[in-house]
């Protein structure tokens, strides 16, 4: 009879341990897809910021066209003084600002990994192994 108990008790244990591991498994299962979705909503917002970003460059192309009839206007003020020292400096100022904005959004524009992405992975994982 102890024999037969201690198999029993075993049984139990077993199956109580299977059932923790499925609990488990449902939960890592049930935040992952939390987390799928939260990520989803992330790059929903990143493509609406983006076309924020369209906004604003066509915004900032008007302002450009302003800032050259701007630089037009102080060459034709100065035409019979300076007029190569102001479109020399004016060019050189453009130049330097464009090329530093130029290396800012490239660094950016290459660092935009999925987000969230090596969490999902690691509950993947994390229910693959609690799943019997």
């Amino acid at each position: 009879m102890d024999e037969r108990s201690a198999e029993s008790g075993e049984a139990r244990a077993m199956s109580l341990l299977a059932s923790v591991q499925r609990m488990l498994a449902s939960l890592a299962e049930v935040a992952q897809t939390r987390i799928e979705l939260a990520a989803t909503e992330l790059e929903e917002e990143r493509e609406r910021i983006q076309e924020i970003a369209v906004y604003g460059f066509a915004a900032l192309f008007f302002i450009g066209i302003g800032i050259v009839l701007a630089t037009i206007f102080l060459v034709v003020a100065f035409w019979e003084t300076h007029r190569l020292q102001v479109l020399g400096i004016s060019a050189a100022v453009y130049l330097v600002l464009g090329i530093g904005g130029a290396l800012v959004v490239r660094n950016k524009s290459r660092s935009k990994p999925r987000i969230f992405s090596t969490t999902v992975a690691e509950l993947k994982k994390d229910r693959d192994r609690l799943t019997p």
